[in-house]
């Protein structure tokens, strides 16, 4: 089978594993093929992989999984469809799905956390429609169930921070936006039939921007310095690098970079290779 089929059947399977519907726009859109080699795609994938698991709803007018619905050319887990949607972003929502041959090369991507599909699901479809939720969330400040009776929500962004996914939402229990960590909600979730109280524009710390300025730990030598300075791109006149960070994401920004914020004298140099310079709020 070539790779390019194989990709399509791999998109095939983390649409509608993770959004629960499928239509040939998909395949048009990531792969720049017209709508009658994409039905083909589908039909061939359906009648050679899925048999009935992968059934066509003329009322949502796409293909939804059945329960029996088991991936094959992708291993079904959460992370597959979000980083997707990730580089989906990051390209300007044009999706590029070319296959680079490529051999020497190995990326250690991080743990995976189990992810019910239908909490994706569910997540990503308040968070376009700007809808409320329902659902019962683990936390570890309050890890008892008997905690949490269920709490209302309402989600805006997902967040990949490096190490794991989140979700950016209004909390209606505590009345402020939160991280909620996907792999902590517990059971279904179900969608209100309200609007968001809150929704992302009133989000002040995610629409607050930090100038973040590293440089190298001064305690290192010169030389030391210099190193790290060409390890990441910084300005080597100044040895300083600058990033402009929403306030909501600024702790994982630090702890990507390995950065103790206040500084930890106790700490080797060679621990802390950046510090942070300074840090300004943004207009």
């Amino acid at each position: 089978m070539r790779v390019d089929q194989k990709l399509r059947y791999r998109l095939i399977e983390i649409i509608a594993l993770w959004e629960g519907r499928l239509t040939t726009n998909h395949l048009c859109q990531a792969f720049d093929i017209g709508r009658q080699q994409a039905s083909k795609d589908i039909n061939t994938y359906i009648r050679e992989f899925s048999g009935a698991t992968l059934v066509y709803d003329r009322q949502l007018k796409g293909y939804t999984p059945g329960d029996g619905f088991v991936p094959q050319f992708c291993q079904g887990h959460a992370h597959e469809y979000l980083q997707l949607l990730d580089k989906h972003d990051e390209l300007g929502g044009m999706l590029s799905l070319t296959h680079i041959q490529s051999g020497g090369t190995h990326v250690m991507d991080a743990p995976s956390r189990y992810i019910e599909p239908q909490i994706i699901r569910t997540l990503i479809k308040a968070a376009r429609n700007r809808l409320t939720l329902e659902g019962h969330y683990d936390s570890l400040a309050h890890p008892s169930p008997a905690d949490d009776p269920g709490r209302l929500f309402a989600p805006h962004t997902l967040v990949f921070n490096g190490f794991r996914w989140h979700v950016r939402a209004w909390c209606e229990k505590n009345q402020e936006f939160r991280d909620f960590v996907i792999s902590r909600f517990r059971g279904q979730l179900s969608i209100e039939d309200k609007p968001a109280a809150r929704q992302k524009e009133q989000d002040e710390e995610w629409n607050t921007k930090q100038a973040v300025t590293l440089m190298p730990n001064p305690r290192l030598s010169h030389r030391q310095r210099v190193i790290i300075g060409r390890d990441y791109g910084m300005d080597m006149d100044s040895l300083s690098l600058t990033h402009h960070v929403s306030r909501a994401l600024l702790p994982y920004y630090l702890r990507r970079w390995a950065v103790s914020e206040p500084y930890n004298d106790a700490l080797p140099a060679e621990y802390q290779h950046v510090v942070v310079a300074k840090q300004q709020q943004l207009p």
